[in-house]
């Protein structure tokens, strides 16, 4: 444990002079961020061959003698020879991964799993560690149900309401300390925590989607730290929020167009005229049916709306798997029934069957105001202090970054340009549907990234590309 500290003082120190510290104050930080870094887990046993336990970090790094928080953590313990441990970030930012590997231990193959435990966390603000939360489960049915596309003055002031109802909730219900400290800068540095308490000198590291985005960040920050990273489903660090959002639209409008030709070679496809153009017209006109008056829902007593229905359509373009389910859920919107689009809606809200939520929502919106602070998050009630500059990750080994060519959340173009951004960036390509792409279909990628984890020797860039 002593070559650990000494390796990390430097840093340490770096950390510490942005926080404005100096001299006893610096030696005193310093000395309580290494208690962090010198902590041990205390596995146990929690159900189906698993491992939970609690990794202690600062609240704020500048205090570390402040307020202390709980990391939430689980395992699966290597089957075969171990090599290491293997630390996933399955997305967000709000995804809980403790809840999303215990519901899927074959999330990696099983050569990875023979030698690494292959381990995931809630991250600060999300899940089982210090959740943020802002509305009751009846105040997210309504908010997730506001209008999407506001028409007039009245509806325009009421979207603004929800907006005001919702960071006055977590303002009132999380604490604007927690809130000013949920940012993605804040779980790269719990991550190296993790690494050190995991007993790693280097992590090994597997992120999908905004799990790019905290890679690329720890990266940034921790480059020599690293023995072999995978980001898959990339997002571009030097983006803003905006820019984002405008190539996430142009992803879900490819994701759609190839699910609506894929729609036209089946049998039970509800556009009857077999063209991108008119099908996209059929759907729109839907959307602005459902604004006007919301479909039956058979389920309870929530209205379809037009925010409901896009939801749906949305979440239906993450995996190609869920194409059937919405060529039947549209079938019937069309007749006017909308309870199958609702059931679809509220997979992509994180509500669950018993009508309360999981947080995902409430930390997606609060860990994006702290990283975006451009976008002025209206009436958020702390301020944001993230950072929009592009990742070099200097000294690091290769880092390999996976693109999908018609990823609809995560746009092949971001994959490039993280990639080219990266000092080692190694760039993989999936030619294919669906967010993501590792056991997604590429028996060939799949074997590229597998070697590259377990040997830490990276694959030559493009290696599985059809294009």
């Amino acid at each position: 444990m002593r070559r650990l500290i000494t390796i990390l003082s430097p840093v340490l120190a770096a950390l510490i002079a942005a926080a404005g510290l100096s001299g006893a104050a610096e030696a005193a930080a310093n000395g309580r961020l290494n208690a962090y870094y010198g902590q041990r887990l205390a596995w146990s046993g929690c159900g189906s061959g698993f491992q939970c336990a609690k990794l202690t970090v600062p609240l704020d790094y500048a205090r570390p003698g402040g307020r202390r928080i709980s990391i939430a953590m689980v395992r699966l313990p290597a089957t075969g020879r171990r090599i290491g441990s293997i630390v996933l970030n399955f997305g967000g930012p709000g995804g809980a991964g403790t809840t999303i590997l215990k519901a899927d231990r074959t999330v990696m193959s099983a050569a990875v799993r023979q030698h690494f435990d292959v381990v995931s966390f809630d991250p600060r603000g999300v899940g089982a560690s210090a959740p943020v939360r802002c509305l009751s489960p009846l105040g997210l049915d309504a908010y997730f149900a506001a209008d999407p596309t506001p028409d007039n003055a009245a509806e325009v002031k009421r979207a603004k309401a929800w907006m005001k109802i919702f960071a006055q909730g977590c303002a009132a219900n999380s604490g604007k300390q927690l809130l000013a400290h949920v940012g993605t800068g804040e779980v790269a540095r719990d991550l190296d925590v993790m690494r050190a308490a995991l007993g790693e000198a280097r992590l090994t590291y597997f992120g999908f989607s905004y799990g790019t985005y905290l890679g690329a960040r720890y990266a940034d920050l921790f480059p020599t730290r690293i023995r072999a990273m995978v980001l898959d489903g990339a997002e571009d660090p030097g983006q803003t929020l905006a820019e984002f959002g405008a190539a996430q639209e142009r992803g879900f409008r490819l994701a759609r167009e190839s699910f609506l030709r894929d729609c036209f070679r089946a049998r039970n496809c509800p556009f009857p005229r077999h063209t991108v153009a008119a099908a996209t017209r059929r759907l729109e006109a839907l959307y602005q049916r459902a604004d006007r008056a919301p479909l039956r829902n058979d389920g309870d007593s929530r209205q379809v709306n037009e925010a409901i229905l896009r939801a749906g359509v949305n979440q239906a373009m993450y995996a190609k798997d869920s194409w059937p389910y919405l060529r039947q859920a549209l079938t019937l919107a069309f007749k006017g029934d909308g309870t199958a689009m609702l059931a679809l809606a509220d997979v992509n809200h994180g509500r669950r069957p018993d009508g309360s939520y999981d947080n995902s929502g409430e930390a997606l919106a609060a860990v994006n105001c702290l990283d975006h602070p451009e976008q002025r998050c209206a009436y958020w009630p702390v301020k944001g202090k993230g950072f929009t500059r592009k990742v070099r990750a200097h000294g690091s080994p290769p880092i390999v970054v996976v693109g999908t060519t018609r990823d609809p959340a995560t746009p092949y173009e971001l994959a490039r340009r993280l990639a080219g951004q990266l000092e080692h960036g190694v760039l993989l390509t999936h030619d294919g549907d669906g967010h993501t792409a590792y056991k997604g279909g590429s028996s060939c990628l799949d074997r590229q990234i597998d070697q590259y984890v377990i040997t830490a020797r990276a694959p030559r860039p493009g290696a599985c590309a059809r294009l």
